[in-house]
């Protein structure tokens, strides 16, 4: 690129970058506002590359242009993105088990009472669904030692969830 090329460019870009952000900013949606200044980048880096073929009579309506399909192709790698974000989330039908008791305080303040080994033994049999072999395992115990604290944890919370109801 010869000199005339650069200042032809650095003439464009300072007349034609407030017009190329105000095009954009009014049309940035559904893209974030911190988008702006990288597709206005991405416009005069495509105006540095075809600086031959900005028509002198229409600069400004041609870098809009640019400008257009810059937004366009922005807007379809964001909906591309969303689309793929959405496919990988899990479909939940109806609130897990989990979100409806951790939304009732009595029962979130009735665990934490509890000791943490107890919470524990609690939340791997009900929340994670696991069996009193599969607790012993994790706990490196017996089956039976499993069972044994399950049980003794959970009497210990109904302990304190009834100590929490009365009046």
């Amino acid at each position: 690129m010869g000199s005339q090329e650069k200042t032809r460019f650095e003439r464009l870009a300072r007349d034609n970058s407030p017009a190329i952000a105000n095009y954009l900013r009014r049309r940035l949606y559904p893209l974030n506002s911190s988008d702006l200044d990288d597709l206005v980048e991405e416009v005069l880096i495509i105006v540095w590359r075809r600086i031959d073929n900005v028509p002198a009579d229409a600069e400004t309506a041609w870098i809009i242009g640019v400008a257009r399909n810059v937004l366009q192709n922005a807007r379809r790698k964001k909906n591309r993105a969303t689309a793929f974000e959405t496919a990988l989330r899990p479909v939940m039908t109806e609130s897990s088990a989990e979100d409806a008791v951790v939304a009732d305080a009595a029962i979130t303040e009735a665990l934490m009472l509890l000791g943490p080994e107890e919470r524990e033994i609690l939340m791997l049999h009900f929340w994670d669904g696991l069996s009193s072999a599969q607790i012993a395992h994790i706990l490196g115990t017996t089956e039976n030692a499993a069972a044994v604290r399950l049980s003794r944890s959970l009497a210990q919370f109904r302990q304190h969830l009834l100590v929490d109801e009365r009046p």
